[in-house]
């Protein structure tokens, strides 16, 4: 049984690294040969690499592409922890509407909001600056703020009435009690976000404009396949340098990701 187990799990994993083997391979081939039956380079051109950072400033779109994915996860951090502690561990009334209307925010699409977020923006002079990409995080998020309220209530409720006893404010308590223990959900929030803004493509596209010196990678990357969309082994060596990052991040945080994730949603 244990080896019908290890076969089928070999099989889809097999299944799932298959498109990225297939990138890697295809960004060490010469240009010839991306195109033919051919799945093994011959020879390696690891020179494709130093190639695409003369082709674009690369740097510049990964620092751009890293401004705006920290500072909206920070954003969003700073937003969403103190109105999940609310909505869960304090009692006033009203709480429940409040909770609703938050989730009711979720049915609507980005794309619903954009139009007068957009002429906002343009009336405040920022389109074609980062501002509008950050700054919103700051006025927090539904989705974030539904999975660490449904992590702090999981959390027993006889630690906060301590900590009362003992004279601590509610912030206090969030601080020093409430978020110690929400690490892991707490991190996963935060990757969640910098993953989502790292991988944004709509926002940055509408919101930077023309403007080349604040582009990002996603949008980096979209222009630099238009301009050499035929040299595939150059392409796929930029989706792999563009890749790269996050799939770091994911495996120094995959423990305490994994841990946020799966105890979210314990008590309702």
């Amino acid at each position: 049984m244990a080896v019908a187990r290890h076969a089928v799990l070999i099989a889809v994993a097999t299944m799932f690294l298959a498109p990225f083997v297939f990138v890697v391979l295809t960004a060490l081939m010469t240009d010839a040969q991306a195109v033919t039956p051919s799945f093994w380079p011959r020879p390696f051109q690891w020179v494709n690499f130093p190639e695409v950072f003369r082709r674009i400033p690369l740097l510049t779109y990964a620092w751009n592409t890293t401004q705006i994915a920290v500072g909206s996860t920070i954003g969003i951090l700073v937003s969403c922890i103190p109105v999940a502690y609310a909505l869960s561990r304090m009692r006033w009334r009203g709480r429940q509407v409040a909770f609703v209307l938050v989730l009711a925010t979720l049915m609507l699409p980005f794309q619903v909001t954009v139009v007068p977020l957009y002429i906002i923006w343009v009336r405040l002079g920022q389109i074609g600056h980062l501002t509008p990409l950050i700054l919103p995080s700051f006025l927090g998020d539904a989705f974030s703020i539904f999975l660490l309220r449904q992590f702090f209530l999981t959390i027993p409720e006889e630690l906060s009435d301590a900590a009362r006893v003992d004279g601590a404010s509610e912030f206090q308590i969030m601080t020093r009690v409430i978020m110690p223990l929400a690490k892991p959900a707490i991190a996963a929030v935060a990757l969640f976000n910098f993953l989502y803004n790292w991988n944004d493509l709509f926002a940055p596209l509408l919101f930077l404009g023309n403007n080349q010196e604040v582009w990002t990678l996603t949008i980096a990357l979209s222009e630099f396949q238009q301009r050499h969309g035929t040299e595939w082994n150059l392409t796929m060596a930029a989706a792999i340098l563009f890749m790269l990052p996050v799939i770091l991040l994911f495996f120094l945080a995959q423990k305490v990701f994994v841990e946020g994730v799966t105890l979210t949603g314990v008590k309702g």
